[in-house]
Parts: structure tokens; sequence; C-alpha cells
């Protein structure tokens, strides 16, 4: 593999809409040289018969059926609320009217 420039790395950069200095691309090229050869060692290892995985572990989510079930009265709801007006909990304003 050929060895990353801080050109290229600032054209990388560029097509990112990252703005680095020169002295950051000079910085980084040797950085992303290693994930580029640790990704390169991955590939060669790999196979067509090993599926890919994105964790070690077989995840599956667990879903329950939406059901409708009985839910509280708007009365229920409110009354172990501190305040309450026109129906609604009643809570300190925190922005001002113009807001």
């Amino acid at each position: 593999m050929v060895a990353l420039t801080a050109d290229d790395v600032a054209r990388l950069a560029g097509l990112a809409r990252l703005h680095l200095t020169e002295a950051e691309c000079a910085e980084l090229a040797p950085e992303l040289d290693i994930i580029l050869s640790s990704v390169d060692q991955v590939a060669a290892v790999a196979r067509d018969d090993i599926p890919m995985m994105t964790h070690a572990l077989p995840l599956t989510n667990v879903m329950r059926d939406d059901v409708v079930t009985p839910s509280l009265t708007p009365e229920q709801a409110l009354s172990g609320a501190p305040a309450t007006e026109d129906g609604r909990f009643r809570v300190p304003q925190i922005l001002g009217e113009d807001a």
C-alpha cells in the first residue's frame, strides 16, 4: 500500500468539508496510514464463506404485540400533580411570554 501524504489528507479533508491546517494534515497522514494498514490486514483474512457481522453475538429486538389496553383518565393522571390548570399540569414558566 502506498503511504498517504499530507496532500492526500488535505484532499480528503476538502471532500469531507473539513478545514485542516497543513500541520494537522501532516500529523494525520501517518495515523491514517496505520488505520488503512489495519483495514488491509482484516481484508486479507476475510473470506467469502464467513458471514459479515456487526456484533459478536446475534442480536434480535424483542417486541410485544401492540395491544390496546385501558389507560388513565385525565382526572386520574392529574390526581398526583402538585398543580393543575384547565385540565393540564401546571408548571413554572421557563420562557418569557414573547418566546
